[in-house]
């Protein structure tokens, strides 16, 4: 049975509980539009602020339930090697109790389950695809689809499609708020969802990967996802008003700049984690830019990345998607082979940036 919303924060207070001296809480600032503050688990042996760390999203839309269950099984898996001092194996792919001892003693992974709380329990209990928080509808749109913004588009990162993207670009967000999927919200950063994942990257600069946990393609995503990448003009990239009226159309001669060596890194990282999931059981999830599967703005993995090119004291922190499996609520059982790939995935990455 998957979580709900109240097992999965039961279940951060457990993990902490048990294991104290590898385990810190962390409880956001912003509580949803019903009341609801989901926490963050952080994982490692050492301060926050000592080494480097990853930040994982999940239930960031509501709808997609393995995710969240996902992150807390990592967390259980990895607390429990650690303390028998055993390894983990998920189908082929696997990993040493040193490989485990590694990824506690020199990281530190900041594991967030369930971004939007409010969509998760909507979803369990009244609308099950419901996709979006649950921020209210704007006075007189009485719809029940009124209600809610995807927090997926709610990021500062080119959040105003309709002045930053042409308009035939065919940007998979909407400024309707009637919309039932892609609303972006009223404003960048409008939400307090996104407004807590923005509050983990400011409060632990040391934070150097960020990876937001989907379902269902599947396919592993790396920044950008605005354009195509370009590694030869820099001057072509979102900051660059002048490329507001043709941004995001495909086969032309305009791109993202990102520099040459973080897209190796990039692409060289998914690489990596595509592996750790084919091992599992054979899935073969491929990796690419997100703008390979469809132009997007305000999301997650690119607003991380795009911080230290607006704020140069800021980290850099390269952004992934991981849409895993192949249904927003697959039955459990397929769910819980889904969740290996997840966190097969995911350890690769800990054991793999430098």
């Amino acid at each position: 049975m998957y979580l709900n919303v109240a097992e999965i924060e039961s279940a951060i207070s457990s993990l902490h509980a048990v294991h104290p001296g590898a385990t810190e809480v962390l409880t956001p600032p912003h509580p949803t539009h019903e009341g609801r503050t989901a926490r963050l688990l952080r994982i490692g042996a050492r301060p926050a602020d000592d080494v480097d760390g990853i930040l994982v999203l999940g239930g960031v839309h509501g709808r997609e339930w393995a995710p969240p269950d996902a992150l807390v099984s990592l967390a259980a898996d990895l607390l429990e090697a650690h303390s028998l001092g055993t390894g983990l194996g998920y189908g082929s792919t696997s990993y040493t109790a040193a490989q485990v001892g590694h990824v506690i003693d020199s990281l530190n992974l900041f594991l967030y389950p369930c971004v939007n709380p409010d969509g998760r329990a909507f979803s369990q209990t009244a609308n099950a695809m419901w996709r979006k928080n649950r921020r209210p509808a704007p006075a007189g749109h009485g719809s029940p689809s009124c209600a809610g913004v995807d927090l997926n588009r709610n990021f500062d990162f080119l959040w105003d499609h309709t002045a930053k993207f042409a308009p035939d670009a065919d940007v998979h967000t909407s400024d309707n708020p009637c919309d039932p999927q892609t609303y972006r919200g009223p404003s960048a950063a409008s939400e307090p969802e996104t407004r807590n994942v923005v509050w983990a990257l400011d409060t632990h600069p040391r934070i150097r990967w960020l990876v937001d946990v989907h379902s269902a393609v599947p396919v592993i995503l790396h920044n950008w996802g605005s354009d195509r990448n370009q590694s030869t003009s820099p001057t072509d990239n979102f900051r660059n008003p002048a490329l507001d009226a043709i941004r995001g159309r495909k086969d032309d001669d305009i791109g993202e700049f990102i520099p040459h060596q973080d897209l190796k890194t990039a692409a060289e990282l998914a690489e990596r984690m595509n592996d750790a999931v084919r091992g599992v059981r054979g899935v073969d999830y491929g990796f690419e830019s997100a703008y390979g599967l469809y132009p997007t703005s305000g999301t997650s993995d690119d607003y991380a990345y795009s911080r230290h090119f607006t704020t140069p004291a800021a980290t850099k922190t390269l952004g992934y998607t991981i849409e895993c499996g192949t249904s927003f609520q697959p039955p459990y059982q397929e769910a819980e082979h889904v969740i290996r790939e997840v966190s097969a995935a995911l350890l690769a990455l800990a054991l793999d940036v430098r």
